[in-house]
């Protein structure tokens, strides 16, 4: 299985930062944590990036087990 990994507000509606989806593509892991967590998850993987293995990718790239898909929401600061 893929792991996903969370940061800031992702892993807030979450209520994790990490979970484990079997998937074949980094868009089916997304799918399948956009279903369990719901829209406002969703919204936030709108803006967020997404990185496998510690590099940006694309959503149509292959997943094996124990990759790590990464969602880094946009973070303001001051």
């Amino acid at each position: 299985m893929a792991v996903l990994r969370l940061f800031a507000s992702a892993r807030e509606i979450a209520a994790t930062e990490k979970a484990e989806f079997p998937a074949e593509t980094v868009a089916e892991v997304l799918e399948k944590a956009q279903q369990k967590y719901g829209a406002s998850f969703s919204e936030v993987i709108e803006s967020s990036n997404i990185w496998l293995n510690g590099s940006e990718t694309d959503l149509n790239v292959k997943v094996c087990d124990n990759d790590v898909v990464a969602v880094l929401p946009p973070v303001s600061g001051g």
